[in-house]
């Protein structure tokens, strides 16, 4: 079967597009038939290395974390699913193996694909929205009225968090382009800055919560714009304590070298009496399903900037590191 295949870490060469056998099913997991898969920032900074401390794979291994397709085979005590079921799943953390013709997925891990969408369209599904959700309803605590600050809700897992927080109940600020403003206004951003004319530090003020899909300086001015009391989670800053104990389930080395790296950031989430806490989001077919009944209902409309032929993967992770997609990129295996 065909498969993308890291062989070493560093630059875009060293992921190649090669033949390799297929997998067989596990005890309590389901081969899938992946007629698609979704691509996410995660998957650039893994082949460069820069996510080593977090996970280090045993090289070669076959990249990708998240997928849509059809159940091919049961392994012994599945119970769930059955051979030609559509499902789409978030990959295991330690494993990854989306961006592959095949795939052996935990049982735990999938769900059945919304009946409303496509293949395309559930792939880019998993790893984003379900980001968007353990942060706004489990890290966040949005409810009915909360105002949350969203900075950077164009992207893949902006355009979730903006419809979940919607969908919670929240008042949404984001930040966007001209080009995006169309896009996260029909999303149901309530209010919209123009990053490329206005300063959101100077225009906003005692928000209840902001979820960071940036980092960086925009990270560093948004614990000045939530109310004291408040709290702030990221995807895009530095991992702090928690993140090692609670997210990875790693000891004090990690959590140590986790303290030192975030100390900046949250020295001045201490200025501004907030809190700051890392995310690292956990694969759940529980959640998926949840997110899976939101798409049919018409609550969550997943957006898909492009998709690509397998044979063009490369290109689509040039594309995804250019930083000009508005939703998700998706590579696609199986033509329709």
């Amino acid at each position: 079967m065909r498969a993308f295949v890291l062989t070493e870490y560093g630059g875009a060469d060293r992921a190649q597009l090669i033949e390799v056998s297929r997998p067989h099913p596990a005890p309590a997991s389901v081969l899938v038939r992946v007629h698609a898969a979704g691509l996410n920032p995660v998957d650039y900074k893994t082949r460069d290395g820069a996510l080593k401390v977090v996970q280090r794979y045993t090289l070669p291994v076959v990249m990708g974390n998240e997928l849509a397709g059809v159940v091919e085979a049961c392994g012994e005590g599945v119970t769930g699913f059955l051979p030609g079921d559509r499902v789409f799943a978030r990959m295991p953390k330690d494993a990854m193996g989306a961006l592959a013709d095949y795939a052996v997925v935990p049982e735990k891990f999938l769900a059945k694909m919304p009946e409303t969408v496509d293949f395309v369209t559930a792939a880019g599904v998993p790893l984003a929205g379900l980001t968007a959700l353990q942060a706004l309803r489990d890290e966040l605590g949005v409810t009915q009225g909360t105002r949350i600050f969203i900075p950077g809700g164009a992207g893949g897992v902006g355009t979730f968090a903006i419809q979940i927080a919607r969908w919670l109940g929240a008042e949404v600020t984001t930040t966007a382009s001209p080009r995006g403003r169309a896009l996260v206004e029909d999303l149901g951003a309530d209010r919209v800055i123009d990053y490329t004319t206005e300063r959101f530090e100077t225009l906003l003020r005692d928000m209840d919560g902001a979820f960071d899909l940036l980092g960086a300086e925009t990270l560093m001015k948004t614990f000045g714009v939530v109310k004291r009391g408040g709290k702030v989670v990221s995807i895009a800053g530095m991992p702090e304590p928690e993140t090692a104990r609670k997210d990875l389930g790693r000891g004090p080395i990690l959590t140590a070298l986790f303290w030192l790296i975030s100390y900046r950031l949250r020295a001045e989430a201490r200025k501004h009496a907030v809190s700051y806490r890392y995310l690292f989001m956990h694969p759940s077919g529980r959640e998926l399903a949840e997110l899976a009944a939101l798409i049919d209902a018409g609550t969550i409309k997943p957006v898909i900037d492009r998709v690509f032929p397998f044979d063009a993967v490369s290109e689509a992770f040039a594309y995804l590191e250019s930083g000009r997609a508005k939703g998700k990129v998706v590579v696609q295996l199986v033509e329709p």
